[in-house]
């Protein structure tokens, strides 16, 4: 019989809490495998595709069947799961055994993570996946003080839509600190968070403002029919990614946000602020000069 490998994992069975490490370490099996030439294919379950169920293939067109990554006990399902393999060879890799191995070890060849004899680095270490941009996504709650103008539910849609046909690592990050979603507490907390992000999506002034205080591109959208606080913000300080929620296209949002994760961008979002201080040098000695005893009142 010819080489042929099923591999299976906590991936292949619906409700079993597969992560991204279980991930890591199938997919780069599969780079050995293929690196090798060596024919395979992989056991997966709802909601993951791009393989095939183990319950329907034919066991007899595998030589070897791979299980990878996890704790593995003798429970339900891998007590359901071997029996159908039993003719093929059975090898493990990067599994956590519950059992002594002295116990119970039904793999002809076990490359573990741990076990009651051996312990080894985890396999996620070799993995070489290339990493996705983390954006923050910073959304406003509706302002009735706009009225009609408002288009909060128009720009926040929007926002999702855009990142969701994207692979990037979307983070939630709440402005509001009497009720935060984002389990933020206090300024610094928030601005910290938004300070590590490599581009930021918003609909909040401040999500703006303090993306662009810490370098950090940001795509605007001004919730505003026309365009507001946001709008007139980015214009004052020279940011030229700002839409106004009325005037929304799928495809320069899409050509915005791969602007906004250029080093061009981050250039220019570094400028914003050095411009943003530059403008507001003297805001402190006409604030204090309101106190002064002789203040002659002034409008600037």
């Amino acid at each position: 019989m010819s080489i042929r490998v099923l591999i299976a994992g906590w991936f292949s069975f619906e409700q079993m809490g597969a992560t991204a490490g279980d991930f890591f370490a199938r997919d780069l099996l599969c780079d050995w495998l293929k690196g090798a030439s060596i024919p395979f294919e992989i056991a997966v379950a709802k909601p993951f595709s791009g393989g095939v169920d183990w319950q329907e293939v034919n066991p007899a067109e595998y030589s070897h069947v791979v299980f990878v990554c996890g704790p593995f006990g003798n429970g339900w399902p891998i007590t359901e799961f071997l029996p159908r393999f039993v003719d093929a060879r059975l090898i493990g890799v990067n599994l956590s055994m519950l059992e002594a191995l002295e116990v119970w070890n039904p793999f002809d060849l076990l490359l573990e993570r741990d076990s009651s004899r051996f312990a080894r680095p985890d396999l996620c270490f070799l993995s070489q996946q290339p990493k996705v941009p983390v954006v923050g996504k910073v959304l406003v709650h509706p302002q009735t003080e706009y009225g009609t103008r408002a288009m909060h539910a128009v720009a926040n849609e929007a926002v999702e839509r855009l990142l969701g046909k994207r692979e990037v690592a979307t983070v939630p990050i709440d402005t509001r600190l009497d009720e935060n979603n984002s389990n933020l507490r206090s300024p610094r907390e928030v601005e910290s968070l938004i300070a590590r992000m490599d581009l930021v999506v918003t609909t909040r002034l401040h999500g703006t403002v303090l993306s662009l205080k810490n370098g950090v591109p940001v795509l605007a959208i001004d919730p505003i029919a026309g365009g507001a606080k946001i709008k007139r913000q980015a214009e004052t300080i020279g940011w030229p990614i700002v839409f106004a929620a009325d005037h929304l296209s799928e495809t320069a949002l899409d050509a915005a946000f791969d602007f906004c994760l250029s080093e061009e961008a981050k250039l220019e979002a570094h400028s914003c602020a050095t411009r943003a201080n530059a403008l507001l040098h003297n805001v402190r000695e006409k604030f204090l000069s309101g106190f002064e005893v002789n203040h002659t009142s002034t409008i600037d």
